[in-house]
C-alpha cells in the first residue's frame, strides 16, 4: 500500500480525499471538500467512490484509512493512505474545520 504525507495530499490539485471516519468524529474537525464514507459503510458504498483518479484515504491517524485503502485497492481503485491522519494534518498547521456547523 501506497502512503502519502499530509502536506503532499494537500499540495495536489483537484486530490480526492475520502474520509472513513464516524460522522461524531466529523463533527470535532474536517477538511472541505473531503468525500465522506465511514468505514463501516465503504463497502455497501464503494459505488460513490471514483475509479477515474486517485482516492486519499484518510482517519483519525491511518489505521482505518489504512484498512480503506486495501479494501479499494482489492476492488481496482488507485487509493494512497494519507499518513497520520487527521492528526498529522492537524500538526502541519493545514486548513481543518473545527467544530460543527451549527
Amino acid at each position: 500500500m501506497h502512503e502519502i504525507t499530509a502536506t503532499e495530499v494537500h499540495a495536489l490539485e483537484g486530490a480526492v480525499i475520502l474520509d472513513v471516519r464516524e460522522p461524531h468524529e466529523l463533527e470535532r474537525a474536517r477538511i472541505e471538500g473531503a468525500m465522506h464514507i465511514p468505514l463501516g459503510e465503504l463497502v455497501a458504498r464503494s459505488d460513490e467512490v471514483p475509479r477515474d483518479t486517485t482516492v486519499y484515504t484518510l482517519c483519525h491517524v491511518g489505521g482505518r484509512s489504512a484498512q480503506a485503502a486495501a479494501y479499494l485497492e482489492s476492488i481496482g481503485v488507485e487509493t494512497v493512505n494519507i499518513a497520520g491522519g487527521i492528526v498529522e494534518w492537524h500538526r502541519q498547521g493545514l486548513p481543518l474545520t473545527i467544530g460543527s456547523d451549527g
